[in-house]
């Protein structure tokens, strides 16, 4: 399935209340690459922007005044993400905020023509239980550089998002490094001759086996003593030693 990286900035927190979006970012992610195809507008709200949205982004209306409407870069939006499963940091808030949009314009909401988003906050929390799992935390968490990330920003944060969710999927060619080493394998193809194949092994680090213990220590608390992984892990000592 096409997937699409997307976050908004917006004038406050509550499309409700008259809020809107200034600014809007979406990059395609090709067979679990980021691709050089991006959507990226700022946009004039045609309102003030709260103090405290502000400080987040940046960004001021004096700034926007010249800037297109939502309604009028709305028909390209669509066209970039028609059919792609967006991959949101918080979803409901930038859903929201689209569909109040789109609904503003007369336009189709999201749920015509994309399916259901992935939420990776959603699927942070069901990783890192009881973690920070902002998108900085998360930068942290999977070794992403986000130094240059001052302030929010739709196109730098859903760059920054895109290798957040390679690294929660375990797809992030940049986590294999020098460590990862080549091994041989073989198999048998359809007409039974031998074909030589070969799979990459990632070793983990020390470092990284202490951050996986931890990971699994707060699992473990969290449900009681209920984290199967842990106990399987003690065990396997304990039956290679037997017979």
């Amino acid at each position: 399935m096409r997937q699409v990286v997307l976050d908004t900035e917006t004038t406050g927190l509550d499309p409700r209340q008259g809020h809107r979006i200034i600014e809007v970012a979406a990059i395609e992610m090709d067979g679990r690459k980021i691709s050089n195809r991006t959507f990226h507008r700022y946009l004039n709200p045609e309102r003030e922007i709260d103090e405290g949205a502000a400080a987040v982004h940046g960004l001021t209306l004096e700034r926007l005044q010249n800037e297109a409407k939502f309604a009028e870069i709305a028909p390209a939006l669509l066209e970039f993400i028609a059919g792609a499963q967006l991959i949101i940091h918080n979803a409901p808030f930038d859903m929201g905020f689209l569909n109040a949009e789109l609904a503003r314009a007369n336009l189709p909401t999201l749920d015509a023509i994309c399916p259901p988003p992935l939420d990776t906050l959603k699927l942070a929390k069901e990783l890192h239980p009881g973690k920070k799992n902002n998108l900085n935390a998360l930068c942290d968490r999977y070794f992403i550089d986000n130094s240059h990330r001052t302030l929010h920003g739709a196109l730098l944060d859903t760059e920054l998002l895109a290798e957040v969710y390679l690294g929660m999927t375990r797809g992030q060619e940049s986590l294999l490094g020098e460590e990862a080493v080549e091994v041989d394998s073989v198999q048998l193809n359809a007409q039974g001759e031998t074909l030589q194949l070969s799979a990459r092994v990632l070793c983990a680090s020390d470092e990284e086996l202490a951050l996986h213990e931890a990971q699994m220590n707060d699992i473990d608390k969290a449900s009681k003593g209920a984290c199967i992984w842990k106990r399987l892990t003690q065990a396997a000592p304990e039956s290679a030693t037997q017979g």
